[in-house]
């Protein structure tokens, strides 16, 4: 079962609820808050090119990686008629490998997670650090122990035009890690369906693991947000951000 190959033409619709303009504002207040004005930057883990496009069209130039071909054509098409179109390229995080440096690095929507060890979590960060300015900055996003721990064992649905998705949710405290299993139906039309599955696995990086990655691989930690909110993240909080600093 691939990742993100039948959701990957659905996805938006599926995930219409995701708030991006409020991501990008997000993004762009910690910029000025941390007194950076980066003119290349890269979304990691772009996924359909939801917020490259949104940054790319307040004048960022910009880069967009995933490893999945199908979110990758998506983003392509979403952002065609850009002036200032971004550049994709088909990587993974941990082996992420640009044509040069940019001045700072998102990685949004939990993508994070999806380093499911702490060897790979090392190896992003190290290539996102390789790839960084000197004092430029990384902001990303966490699905906490928290919220992962909560939905284990809950069975979600949902449904677009064409598109039926059920998907359940399994914890193991063990491993600190959430496993979900997608079945997704396809109509043909107005009888037939097509079905489709997909397993996807994150795991809960601590506030600990997190930090010892970055200072390990060059970057210091300037901060943990709650969701959208300049405040300490809550002991509820289901989403933090992240903003680290890469050292001179």
């Amino acid at each position: 079962m691939s990742i993100y190959g039948t959701m990957a033409q659905h996805y938006d619709a599926l995930t219409d609820d995701v708030p991006y303009e409020a991501f990008c504002a997000f993004i762009e207040k910690i910029f000025k808050k941390y007194k950076s004005s980066p003119k290349i930057v890269l979304d990691l883990a772009c996924g359909t090119g939801s917020v490259t496009r949104l940054l790319a069209e307040k004048g960022y130039d910009m880069i967009g990686a995933d490893l999945s071909p199908e979110m990758l054509m998506e983003a392509e098409n979403k952002c065609a008629d850009l002036w200032n179109k971004p550049t994709f390229i088909r990587q993974s995080m941990t082996n992420l490998d640009l044509y040069g440096t940019v001045d700072a690095v998102v990685c949004l929507l939990d993508s994070v997670n999806y380093l499911d060890t702490l060897s790979k979590l090392d190896k992003a960060f190290s290539r996102v650090s390789l790839f960084m300015n000197p004092g430029g900055l990384f902001i990303f996003d966490v699905n906490t122990a928290y919220k992962l721990s909560s939905i284990g064992g809950n069975s979600f649905v949902r449904e677009a035009e064409g598109i039926f998705c059920v998907w359940q949710a399994a914890w193991k405290a063990s491993t600190r890690t959430a496993e979900f299993y997608l079945d997704f139906f396809e109509s043909e039309d107005d009888e037939n369906y097509v079905r489709s599955s997909e397993e996807h696995r994150e795991r809960a990086h601590s506030p600990e693991e997190i930090r010892a990655a970055l200072e390990k691989n060059g970057m210091e930690l300037l901060a943990a947000y709650g969701e959208l909110k300049f405040r300490a993240p809550r002991e509820d909080e289901e989403r933090v951000f992240y903003v680290a600093r890469k050292r001179a």
